[in-house]
């Protein structure tokens, strides 16, 4: 303990050069937790919308269907499967169709994609109770960025025209029902949402579906190769590598406020050396040895860690807290981002965070501090005494 103690002393003993090093060494502890966390809370929040509105617990496609090929969609639509068909019959699963097609608003054509989904589904947080039709007026519902580009609003009539499933082109009027706001822009972008029945008729699609939602937590199992089970994990791959490429990136920010810090100690720890020559002879002839003044000058470079960790703690867990609570308001420009995040992020910082986060600066810090008194390995007791390194 006597090492420690006098370590402690003789580095509160610097005075201002020792905080000012503590207090970068500080940001560099909160900064890396708040990026980190912040990306954290944007894969968690982005997952979770995502499973909420469109992935559900699964989805089983149709062979032919890619969503990233507009041109599969017009062979991307079968029968369900008996299996599958139980499961929605049951409300265990919710059929989608997809059909290609355009719309005319006031003169203008917009190519779009149509989609059918049953007003009864409770599976997606989806608006989809606004499809119900009456009066024999077919509703649709649309997104709310889709409404501002196309100029649309609630109570609007539009013209939707189509291949239907023959090959004939087709097409109705339809009535916007309801505009609803999501922070998933795959269900909003560029679509028109109708009920699926209808839909089906009017494709000439009977009972058929390009996809299917299931239930988080219910098992579905079929044999039929036509349709293709999808996890979650699948689905959520793309949001995921995203996430995991910006994590790497950012590290590039806090990598350099970590080796900012380090700097300072690193040369603090040369100066630190070079003026106390006379007292490290001074404890090797009072019987010190070697190892333990390497020790101790460690040990005062890496109490920089420590006390700067303390600190980060005092005005980072309320930062960072309040952070947590309210979240970052993000601009309108990252609707254009693909990301659903909605208007506000929130960050998340889990105890493996914090800790690793510690570790890791901790490490660093001995590592560096070590680096410049291993020159006193070599030091002759006479000579430190005299002020000279051998």
């Amino acid at each position: 303990m006597i090492l420690p103690r006098l370590a402690l002393r003789n580095l509160l003993g610097a005075g201002l050069r020792t905080w000012l090093n503590i207090l970068v060494l500080s940001f560099s502890f909160v900064a890396i937790i708040a990026i980190q966390g912040m990306l954290q809370g944007m894969n968690e929040q982005v997952a979770q919308a995502m499973i909420d509105v469109e992935y559900g617990g699964g989805q089983f496609w149709h062979r032919m269907y890619d969503p990233y090929d507009p041109l599969t969609l017009h062979d991307a639509h079968a029968p369900l499967d008996p299996a599958v068909s139980e499961q929605v019959s049951r409300g265990n699963a919710a059929s989608v169709l997809i059909v290609q097609g355009s719309m005319s608003v006031r003169g203008r054509l917009r190519t779009l994609l149509i989609k059918g989904i049953d007003p009864r589904q409770t599976i997606l947080r989806f608006p989809s109770s606004l499809l119900k039709q009456e009066n024999g007026i077919i509703p649709a519902i649309v997104g709310a960025r889709m409404a501002k580009s196309a100029g649309i609003s609630k109570g609007d009539q539009v013209t939707l025209q189509w291949r239907d499933a023959k090959g004939t082109f087709d097409a109705r009027d339809v009535v916007i029902a309801g505009i609803f706001s999501t922070s998933v822009q795959t269900v909003d972008n560029n679509q028109v949402w109708l009920p699926l029945e209808t839909l089906r008729q009017l494709a000439r699609m009977e009972n058929e579906a390009t996809l299917v939602v299931t239930r988080h937590g219910s098992a579905v199992h079929t044999s039929d190769s036509t349709w293709q089970f999808k996890e979650t994990e699948f689905l959520l791959s793309d949001i995921r590598e995203v996430v995991r490429s910006k994590s790497i990136s950012s590290s590039i920010m806090y990598t350099i406020l970590l080796l900012l810090a380090m700097l300072a100690i690193f040369d603090t720890q040369v100066l630190s050396v070079w003026r106390r020559r006379k007292e490290i002879g001074t404890l090797m002839a009072l019987g010190m040895t070697r190892l333990n003044v390497i020790i101790l000058f460690t040990l005062e470079g890496a109490m920089h860690g420590v006390l700067a960790g303390l600190l980060a703690a005092a005005y980072g867990i309320p930062l960072l807290g309040m952070f947590a609570r309210s979240g970052w308001e993000l601009p309108a420009m990252t609707e254009s981002y693909g990301f659903a995040v909605g208007e506000r992020l929130f960050p998340v910082f889990t105890i493996g965070l914090v800790v690793g986060t510690t570790l890791l600066v901790l490490v660093v810090t001995t590592i560096v501090s070590y680096l410049p008194v291993r020159r006193i390995a070599k030091l002759k007791a006479t000579d430190a005494l005299r002020g000279k390194f051998s």
